[in-house]
């Protein structure tokens, strides 16, 4: 009996012990959040729900005949994989203490009204939201708030769910 409950106890030991670091988490957020969000831009555009390009991200840094191209949509998603990455430690740095969903939400919609209300247009990166039509901007928006709600709530479930890491406590 007393080696089971030492077992049960170095068990529990070992996963109490474990500590997620707060910045290289994020990041590996932010990447996951680049395949899969950049990837369904990548898919609504092939299915021409939205005409903004999949790399629009790089845009200031490609020229847009090359973002047309195969070679360009893989790095135009490279550059949407960078963009999330460095937005996952800023939500991480700003609000990471906020729990649930809506802290997510919100980053994403507010980082949709960035690019496409204020750097976009301003950039080159995106058309005027007067002239991209209902089927890009209701693609756009929705992509961008499931993006945030995945960085958000990844963010959130991982540091403010420290108590469920605890031990067990056994009786002596």
């Amino acid at each position: 009996m007393s080696t089971l409950s030492t077992n049960k106890r170095s068990s529990h030991q070992g996963y109490s012990d474990h500590h997620t670091n707060p910045w290289t988490y994020p990041m590996m957020i932010g990447f996951f959040a680049g395949i899969i969000w950049g990837g369904v831009r990548w898919l609504f555009y092939q299915m021409k729900f939205t005409t903004i390009l999949p790399g629009f991200v790089g845009d200031p840094f490609f020229k847009q005949s090359f973002l047309k191209t195969g070679w360009g949509q893989l790095a135009g998603i490279g550059c949407y994989i960078v963009f999330s990455i460095i937005a996952a430690l800023l939500y991480k740095l700003v609000l990471g203490k906020l729990r649930g969903p809506w802290p997510g939400i919100l980053y994403g919609i507010v980082w949709w009204a960035i690019i496409f209300l204020l750097l976009g247009p301003l950039l080159g990166m995106t058309t005027a939201v007067t002239r991209a039509g209902w089927n890009t901007l209701f693609t756009e928006i929705c992509v961008f708030l499931l993006w945030g709600l995945f960085i958000g709530y990844s963010i959130a479930f991982e540091f403010t769910d420290e108590a469920s890491r605890e031990p067990i406590p056994t009786p002596s």
